[in-house]
């Protein structure tokens, strides 16, 4: 006969190696979110830049901000892919976005969440369907070539394309990625048992879900000047053009991430901070 005391023993070492999640945050009461260990968890720093500091990306900020601004006052909005060059600004922007609504009284906040729990969305989708304010749901730097057994793009497209586990009406999906098509560059895809062509097509499909797409691209060297000189006046640091581009050229690239660091360097050198 088995004996009580040992079934609870082992009972109890279970509930320590695998402790029920912890209770969701209120998804009512805070501006941000991060979707953590299949549950949602307050962000625990929400300071996105002031909108108006991002510089070089004025159409694609003007179209976000006008779909965000009808989703939060319950118009109809699209989902959003954000595509193009690292460091442009695609996550920036989104965030900065929530934080120019909110700061305009809308009831609007981010949820966070990594690629690889895009098949937890239908229950984060529960969620929030009844809350009454508007969810940016963020599924930032996305690819497909990880454990998802190649089904994260048709996971992906069914929740876009109005099935049984769509989206919420108060919620839409903003996604950045480093390729247009969202297509991995991985050539090994070649060499599967599963015609590549299929592959590529359920990507292609997926990028077609979204109604609005914006291209993020390399900038000029005017421009990441100017994206310099605008965060610069913000905080009060002299520069020298030079000296910025000299720290574009060591790094090898422009872009807004680059300009971002180089006055954080600035900042550095002037002991202060940012």
């Amino acid at each position: 006969m088995t004996d009580p005391a040992l079934l609870a023993r082992i009972a109890d070492a279970l509930d320590r190696l695998a402790p029920p999640p912890a209770p969701h945050a209120d998804p009512a009461a805070h501006p941000a979110y991060v979707w953590r260990d299949h549950g949602l968890s307050e962000a625990r720093a929400f300071a996105p830049l002031p909108l108006d500091l991002l510089s070089g990306v004025d159409t694609q900020k003007a179209a976000l901000v006008e779909n965000a601004r009808r989703l939060a006052t319950g118009a109809a909005a699209h989902d959003v892919l954000l595509w193009g060059a690292r460091g442009a600004g695609k996550s920036a922007l989104v965030k900065a976005t929530v934080g120019h609504l909110r700061d305009e009284g809308l009831d609007v906040a981010l949820i966070e969440i990594p690629g690889d729990r895009i098949g937890d969305l239908p229950r984060l989708f529960d969620l929030i369907a009844d809350v009454k304010r508007a969810f940016i749901l963020f599924l930032d730097d996305l690819g497909f070539d990880d454990a998802a057994g190649g089904q994260g793009p048709r996971l992906l497209r069914s929740m876009l394309e109005g099935g049984a586990e769509a989206r919420p009406a108060n919620a839409r999906l903003h996604v950045t990625a480093n390729r247009r098509h969202i297509v991995s560059r991985d050539l090994k895809e070649q060499d599967s048992p599963i015609n590549p062509r299929d592959v590529i097509d359920d990507k292609l499909a997926l990028a077609d879900r979204f109604g609005l797409s914006l291209g993020f691209h390399v900038c000029d060297q005017d421009t990441y000047v100017a994206m310099v000189r605008g965060y610069a006046e913000r905080f009060g640091l002299a520069f020298e053009p030079l000296d910025a581009i000299a720290w574009a050229t060591q790094r090898g690239s422009r872009s807004g991430r680059v300009a971002w660091q180089y006055v954080v360097e600035l900042a550095g050198r002037a002991g202060k901070t940012v």
